[in-house]
């Protein structure tokens, strides 16, 4: 800066500098506005258009499904009452003259009858349908676990290692709770005494929701046991075996750090 006769005169230098500032602040600008924009569609994309397909292709298995059904070609099924141990350890087979009935009148009012064998799902295969009323859901249920193969279709997954629907011991499944086709995302709403459906190839088992546990750890895996009960609060949970099922999803909302647990008990079964 250069000062004569009383002017402030102001040199190139200073000119650049400002310009460069104003370009440093105009880029840094645009940046965060792109950064912005590129955040909302993230969200956009995670709360709307993830639920969107989801829930199509959703829809879409359970059609499929029920048309292979109505038409007697269809190859996917899980093992219906009695096919497998009670044990929850494993999904082993069983002869052909078994059946089941449920311990107690308090357990289950379902009826005993005889059964076929039949395969077991594959891994993340869709078998069965679930319905809860209340919720006004009716979605897939497919074998195992897996996000991308399973819980990110808007599916609902079987924990490999528990039971099948119907069988003694504990079917369990898990589901999303927010994003993709977020299935569990109103669980709370359940009450003691609501109806849980689960329909396969040969039949449909009501279950009748008997005990919420709010929240436990994720890593909690009493919940899913043959008897389940929460090994962090075990005031939560069975001490006789039976025929339960057993829906577990995250909590708080849009967190994985605990998991909500739903437990119900078998009340009925009719052939298709």
């Amino acid at each position: 800066m250069l000062v004569a006769s009383g002017v402030r005169v102001v040199g190139h230098g200073d000119r650049r500098r400002r310009a460069r500032r104003r370009r440093v602040l105009w880029g840094g600008g645009e940046v965060l506005v792109t950064v912005g924009v590129l955040l909302m569609l993230l969200v956009v994309h995670q709360l709307w258009w993830t639920n969107r397909e989801a829930r199509r292709g959703a829809e879409r298995q359970v059609e499929a499904l029920e048309r292979e059904w109505e038409s007697g070609t269809g190859t996917g099924t899980g093992n219906d009452a009695g096919t497998g141990s009670g044990s929850g350890i494993g999904l082993g087979s069983a002869s052909p003259t078994a059946s089941t009935t449920a311990p107690d009148s308090s357990q289950s009012r379902a009826p005993q009858r005889s059964y076929t064998p039949v395969s077991l799902p594959r891994q993340s295969q869709a078998y069965a349908v679930l319905t809860i009323p209340r919720l006004g859901l009716r979605v897939p249920v497919a074998e195992g676990v897996s996000k991308a193969d399973v819980l990110n279709k808007g599916y609902v997954g079987h924990y490999r290692g528990t039971q099948q629907p119907g069988q003694a011991g504990n079917f369990a499944l898990a589901g999303h709770r927010n994003t993709h086709g977020e299935p569990f995302r109103y669980l709370p709403r359940l009450r003691r005494g609501d109806d849980i459906e689960v329909e396969t190839r040969t039949a449909t088992y009501t279950y009748d929701v008997d005990q919420i546990l709010p929240q436990t750890s994720a890593t909690d895996s009493g919940v899913i046991r043959a008897v389940p009960r929460s090994l962090v609060r075990p005031s939560y949970g069975y001490d006789t075996p039976g025929y339960y099922i057993t829906l577990t999803t995250c909590t708080p909302e849009f967190t994985s750090r605990y998991r909500m647990v739903v437990w119900g008990k078998l009340v009925s079964m009719r052939p298709r």
